[in-house]
C-alpha cells in the first residue's frame, strides 16, 4: 500500500526516502526553493521551502516525508514567512531588477512576483564587493549573492574543479573565487561549466548576451516559476 501524508488537506503519495519537497512536486504540488537542486544533496539554506509539518517548522527540501503526517504549505501563514525571507534577500543584495542582465530569468525576482513581494519591508545593506570582468567569457557580481553554494557544489562536485568557495560569518559572508589572485580569469572555469549555468540570480552572467531577449519572451515572462517549476518536473 502506497504511503502518504496530507499536504493542505490533499493526500500526496511518497515513496521511502523521498522528502517533503520531492513528493510534493512529484504529486503536482509547488512548494518553492532557491538553493535546492536535483543533483546535489538537500541544502537547506535558503530556507523558502519551509513547511509546517506535525506542527513544526521544517524545510521541505531536507525533511524526509511520514505516513500520515499533516503539512501546511500553501497557507497565509506559510506564504506570509516566504515573503519576509525574499525580503531579507533583496535587502542583503544589490537586486535592482529593473537595470540587472538577468531580469526575467532571475528565480529570485520570480518567488518575489510569486509571492506578492510589493515592499522591501527592510533597510538595504547595498553590498559594495567589486566585480570580477577578468574571464574573457564570465562575468562575476558577488554583490547579488544569496549564498545558495550551487555553483560552489557544482563546480566541486560536477565540473570537479572548485572554483567557488564561502568565506567570512554573519554579514561579512560572501563568496570568492580560489585562485591566488582571487580572479576568475586565473582559473580553469569555463563558460560551459554546470556552475556557469547553475546561478538562480544575477552573479555569474555570461557576456555579451546580456538583454538579448526581449521583455515578453524571457523565462519568466511567458510562465510563472510555480507553473515551470511543476512542468519541468513531469517531463
Amino acid at each position: 500500500m502506497t504511503k502518504q501524508f496530507l499536504l493542505d488537506g490533499q493526500p500526496v503519495p511518497f515513496e521511502d526516502g523521498q522528502t517533503i519537497l520531492e513528493a510534493s512536486r512529484a504529486a503536482g504540488h509547488y512548494i518553492p526553493s532557491l538553493c535546492w537542486h536535483k543533483d546535489f544533496p538537500p541544502h537547506g539554506s535558503c530556507k523558502l521551502c519551509v513547511v509546517k509539518a506535525a506542527g513544526r517548522h521544517v524545510s521541505a527540501c531536507a525533511t524526509p516525508a511520514k505516513e500520515g503526517w499533516e503539512v501546511e504549505s500553501n497557507t497565509p501563514e506559510m506564504n506570509g514567512e516566504r515573503r519576509g525571507i525574499l525580503q531579507m534577500l533583496f535587502v542583503e543584495g544589490n537586486h535592482f531588477c529593473p537595470s540587472c542582465e538577468k531580469s526575467g530569468n532571475c528565480e529570485l525576482q520570480a518567488l518575489g512576483y510569486e509571492y506578492e513581494m510589493l515592499t522591501s519591508r527592510f533597510r538595504h545593506f547595498y553590498p559594495d564587493r567589486p566585480e570580477d570582468a577578468s574571464h574573457p567569457d564570465v562575468l562575476l557580481d558577488f554583490n547579488r549573492c544569496i549564498f545558495c553554494e550551487l555553483c560552489v557544489r557544482a563546480s566541486r562536485d560536477v565540473d570537479g574543479k572548485a572554483v567557488f568557495a564561502l568565506t567570512g560569518r554573519g554579514i561579512n559572508k560572501h563568496l570568492v573565487v580560489n585562485a591566488e589572485s582571487g580572479r576568475l580569469g586565473d582559473t580553469d572555469f569555463s563558460k560551459t561549466d554546470m556552475a556557469a549555468n547553475i546561478c538562480p540570480v544575477g552573479v555569474i552572467l555570461h557576456k555579451k548576451v546580456g538583454f538579448a531577449v526581449p521583455i515578453g519572451e524571457r523565462t519568466f515572462d511567458t510562465a510563472t516559476i510555480s507553473d515551470k517549476t511543476l512542468k519541468e518536473g513531469s517531463s
